[in-house]
């Protein structure tokens, strides 16, 4: 330990994943949101800097010049190098080169071109809210959560529907693979890559770059009106991504764009039904719809952490750090920091000023999928409206048990008759 950590007292422990399956650990992030200066985390052979207030992560988030995505990963951990260059995808990149890629891929992402999707999004959101309205109860997360976003993002990249299952599964995969054990061999779906070396240490990941390499060749031979073809036909001045850049891209998207929404879909439903003079706000007043999606997502925080590498020695908060030091940003405490947000554990459908970090704490490598996220809760919330849909939680949630993703793997609930308006 370093003469800096000396000067600090350790945190306490915010990283083993079995802390999550009860939800995310409040209290100890409290705790080192109260620590005047950081805290020192222990971790592995080593440690971090925990940045949980939230005018501390925005610092961190809005200067990647000091704070980089692409020294050491944004793991909690450290790659060695053939590693960190097959992993590395858009988020784990500085500039220049994060400013080429999001150049080729940020036209696919503007508010115009996710608009494009809404009938698209609004049509699937009908379908399964129907069936689940039909049957009664169920597994919201099996039923509706999982399935509204990998099918919109299926949509889009231009991929099978039915093909939709396998790549859920895929996904289910991945965030096992940000806990500590995977119930699938190293050689599952015909993996032969060294773990070390796929993101996620999973092999699901190996299956996921077949898929992406197999649908580009396609689509390169057959174009069409779909995300993947305008990837590969991406170019700037001459600029086109290369195999792995589209490899890895494709992951991130499947990955992205499935995950994080199905956990704020996931929690948002909670959260109505927990929260029912909330929802009956709303229903009352669907102009608060707008303001619900935005604490939906506050509250779910689906990434709860990222990590940066100091490039060169700093202050932050009042702490020296070195260079070459893993500082990480705990979303999840920065969503509730009571100094920002109050009563952050109200869930508040009408909260105004509402400056969560869902999509990261700003800076150039805040989230591409961040309205299209929005626009699958929104109308969501809106066809809920509709139907008058009032839910009732039955029983816990099972969570995943991981650190990274504010995952939920199953939650029953059931719909409430409720008088016609």
């Amino acid at each position: 330990m370093t003469d800096s950590e000396k000067a600090v007292a350790a945190a306490p422990n915010v990283t083993d994943s079995d802390l999550y399956v009860s939800g995310i650990p409040h209290g100890r992030l409290a705790e080192i949101r109260r620590t005047p200066g950081l805290a020192w985390h222990p971790y592995g052979d080593d440690g971090f800097w925990a940045v949980c207030r939230h005018s501390d992560v925005k610092t961190v988030s809005k200067n990647s010049d000091t704070f980089s995505s692409a020294i050491g990963h944004t793991n909690l951990w450290d790659l060695e190098a053939d590693a960190l260059e097959a992993r590395r995808s858009l988020i784990d990149t500085d500039a220049p080169d994060h400013t080429r890629l999001r150049r080729l891929i940020a036209a696919s992402f503007t508010p115009k071109n996710i608009k494009r999707w809404e009938q698209t999004v609004r049509d699937i959101t009908v379908e399964l809210l129907d069936e689940f309205a039909a049957t009664g109860s169920g597994d919201w997360v099996d039923m509706v959560a999982a399935p509204l976003p990998i099918k919109v993002i299926l949509n889009m990249l231009g991929v099978p529907l039915e093909d939709a299952d396998y790549l859920v599964e895929l996904s289910n995969y991945l965030v096992e693979g940000t806990g500590e054990q995977q119930s699938i061999p190293p050689d599952a779906f015909g993996n032969t890559t060294e773990l070390r070396l796929l993101p996620f240490n999973s092999p699901a990941s190996h299956a996921l770059f077949e898929y992406g390499a197999k649908l580009a060749e396609q689509r390169r031979r057959d174009p069409r009106d779909d995300l993947v073809t305008a990837l590969v036909q991406a170019e700037d001045a001459g600029d086109r991504l290369g195999p792995s850049e589209f490899r890895n891209l494709f992951h991130l998207l499947v990955f992205a764009g499935n995950e994080t929404t199905r956990t704020a879909l996931s929690h948002g439903a909670m959260a109505l039904a927990n929260f029912s003079d909330q929802w009956n706000r709303v229903l009352t007043n669907p102009d608060l719809v707008p303001s619900a999606t935005e604490e939906i997502l506050r509250w779910a925080t689906p990434v709860m952490h990222m990590r940066r590498t100091a490039r060169t020695a700093t202050e932050l908060a009042g702490t020296a750090i070195e260079a070459g030091q893993k500082v990480v940003m705990w979303y999840s405490s920065a969503n509730f920091d009571e100094t920002v947000f109050a009563d952050p554990h109200q869930f508040d459908a009408g909260r105004s000023d509402n400056r969560h970090f869902a999509f990261g704490g700003g800076g150039p490598h805040f989230c591409l999928g961040a309205f299209l996220a929005r626009l699958e809760v929104t109308v969501l919330l809106e066809e809920m409206i509709k139907r008058r849909m009032v839910l009732r939680q039955d029983g816990e949630p099972v969570r995943a048990p991981s650190n990274f993703v504010h995952g939920v793997l199953s939650v029953q609930m059931s719909t409430v008759e409720v008088s016609p308006q």
